[in-house]
């Protein structure tokens, strides 16, 4: 069932073109992520989809199926501030909803005859599961108090009240842009769960990649107004993009020698032209055009001079420090070595940004100290950092810091060239920092610590408001920095790339410091979650004897759950192949639907595997 479509979708602003000649359909349960830079038109086209904006031309047409529910989480969502969150919740379309609405109302008026009339009603729309349903959301998103005015929240309290509406309302087609930001890693992960499994459509704008990989049955790519549509997830974008790349590579390769070719001919035609002659000429524009076009090189390939750093780098012994009743650090003691990568990770309000503020002394700790070696120099991005000059040149902003940032074998890395890299193109450097968008001007505030030249870096949160092209430079740069690196992100793609361990905030003044990726200990906790083998070491039963008979049940059921993961990825490779030679539409619906079925087969398959695997761990220990 095909939910939306548009065909000859043109918008732009002034000079600037965001969508060309744009066709796109969206059919029931689908999953589509749109990915592109900052200022490309990600946000306009969501506000498209969801209604808000309109087409340019008389040309252009979109239409909706009006038997579907729409609903559009905003980047930064819109409330009345005399709301409370109750008011915000019970705010929808959906009629059992505003009749569980009613129930409530007439149980606290105490009237028994509407709450009678009312609870009959419930029973006839099996309503009553949503009582449960709200209060089970609110509690994953971690909103306490359904009071409280919506104007005394915080933007990031906010955004999840949004979120939460939307679960609770469960709209046929969601609209999300950046659903991840300002939600910490457990509340990601179940909204990720949650998008997978439900029988919804989905058009999303975000930087999360691991988001995008397991979510997401198709990427749309918005570059320079024109769209391309990838089938899978993000895994398959990348590789269907790198061959897109290679195949522009030899186009452009093309153009270039035919422009070569007709260069030399316009030079040796005689000033008196023919119509022909003259319409080859016109022609030899046009492959100018197409043969100094310029493909976006997402990667960081510059060597940074390794920066001094003595034998004594940052060392915390026995640090403590709480607020009241909440503990944010107990005794913690470490030394940070030559060029080493950590991330912290933890839950919200858990103590990160104060953690942080401790290391840099920019707060003194209850007890403890902080040593700070004498060659150390700190780039720290903070959350709250955002004040740059609004009256300055962007050029400006970076030359005030340093001319250059000095590379290996004496060469120098310019502060134009730095802005050229993090995707600031000549021009726009000579704007005024008041023109920039909020997520320009977070990569210039970015770049205004990375052009100091720190050899000890801390970034909190430096993933918010990047688009997916940003953060992959961003990586390439982290990954050649030479100096120590200190991450707090809610982005799990982004950690897995840049760090080596973790320092985990467990909460009450615990640190644990975790050897390993973060998927890797995500996959330790859920392993402990569903083994049932939770006792602590020193309280473990002794060794029982195996029950031979079970030990090979389990055999046989591993072999079995092996061979049906290998049919399911060779389906899914044959398929994802199969896509990129498709252009028939419905033989495309057919297998898109395929694959998400071997999707949740793949998904439910490897869980088996894996609980199967623990039980045969459990019974030979």
């Amino acid at each position: 069932m095909q939910l939306l479509r548009i065909e000859n979708g043109n918008k732009s602003y002034g000079d600037k073109v965001l969508l060309r000649n744009l066709k796109l359909t969206i059919s029931k349960g689908e999953k589509i992520a749109l990915v592109a830079k900052n200022g490309s038109g990600k946000t306009t086209l969501l506000k498209i989809i969801a209604g808000e904006e309109s087409l340019d031309g008389e040309t252009a047409s979109i239409e909706v199926s009006d038997q579907i529910s729409r609903y559009y989480l905003r980047q930064i969502p819109r409330f009345h501030p005399d709301d409370t969150v109750e008011d915000v919740i019970y705010q929808t379309s959906n009629e059992s909803l505003k009749t569980l609405h009613k129930y409530n109302r007439a149980v606290e008026s105490g009237n028994e005859d509407e709450i009678k009339k009312i609870s009959l009603q419930l029973d006839d729309i099996k309503g009553w599961h949503l009582e449960s349903k709200i209060h089970e959301v609110l509690h994953k998103l971690n909103i306490k108090d359904v009071n409280i005015s919506m104007s005394t929240l915080s933007g990031g309290q906010q955004k999840r009240v949004a979120l939460a509406k939307m679960i609770i309302d469960d709209p046929d087609f969601i609209i999300l842009d950046e659903p991840t930001n300002h939600l910490d890693l457990d509340m990601i992960e179940w909204l990720e769960e949650y998008l997978k499994s439900k029988n919804l459509t989905l058009f999303m704008v975000t930087h999360d990649r691991y988001f995008l990989e397991r979510v997401c049955t198709d990427i749309i790519e918005l570059e320079q107004g024109d769209i391309f549509r990838h089938r899978g997830n993000y895994s398959d974008y990348l590789e269907n993009k790198q061959i897109r790349q290679q195949t522009e590579e030899v186009r452009l390769d093309k153009a270039k020698k035919l422009y070569k070719k007709e260069l030399e001919w316009v030079r040796r035609m005689p000033k008196a032209r023919g119509t022909k002659a003259k319409s080859r000429v016109d022609a030899f524009d046009d492959i100018k055009k197409e043969a100094f076009k310029r493909r976006q090189d997402d990667t960081f390939k510059i060597s940074l001079e390794s920066s001094r750093l003595g034998s004594k780098i940052l060392e915390a012994h026995a640090l403590t420090k709480s607020y009241g009743d909440l503990k944010i650090v107990e005794n913690f003691t470490y030394k940070f070595r030559r060029g080493e990568s950590i991330g912290i990770v933890g839950n919200n309000g858990v103590g990160k940004s104060t953690f942080l503020n401790l290391l840099t002394k920019t707060i003194r700790p209850d007890g403890g100290k902080i040593i700070v070696g004498e060659t150390i120099k700190f780039g720290y991005y903070t959350q709250d950092g955002l004040n740059l000059p609004e009256d300055k040149r962007v050029i400006d902003v970076i030359r005030d810091i340093a001319e250059y940032i000095p590379l290996e074998k004496g060469k120098k890395l310019t502060a134009e060239s730095l802005l050229e890299t993090f995707l600031f193109p000549r021009p726009q450097q000579r704007v005024y920092v008041s023109q920039l968008s909020g997520g320009e001007k977070r990569r210039l505030y970015l770049l205004t610590i990375l052009m100091d030249n720190p050899n000890f870096l801390i970034l909190d949160e430096p993933t918010n408001d990047l688009d997916i092209v940003t953060l992959n430079i961003l990586e390439d740069y982290l990954l050649s920095f030479p100096g120590c690196l200190i991450v707090v992100t809610h982005d799990r793609y982004f950690l897995d790339k840049v760090v080596e361990h973790l320092f985990i905030l467990e909460g009450n003044g615990v640190i644990r410091d975790y050897n390993g990726l973060y998927m890797e200990y995500r996959a330790e906790q859920l392993a402990k979650k569903y083994s049932g083998n939770n006792l602590p070491s020193e309280t473990q039963q002794p060794p029982k004897q195996v029950d031979r008979n079970i030990q090979k049940q389990l055999k046989n059921k591993l072999n079995k759950l092996e061979r049906e993961l290998k049919t399911l990825g060779e389906r899914k490779e044959a398929i994802n192949t199969e896509f990129l030679t498709l252009t028939d539409v419905d033989r495309i619906s057919v297998l898109s639907k395929e694959i998400q079925q071997i999707d949740a087969d793949l998904e439910q398959t490897e869980l088996d595997w894996f609980e199967t695997s623990e039980q045969m761990e459990a019974l030979l220990s």
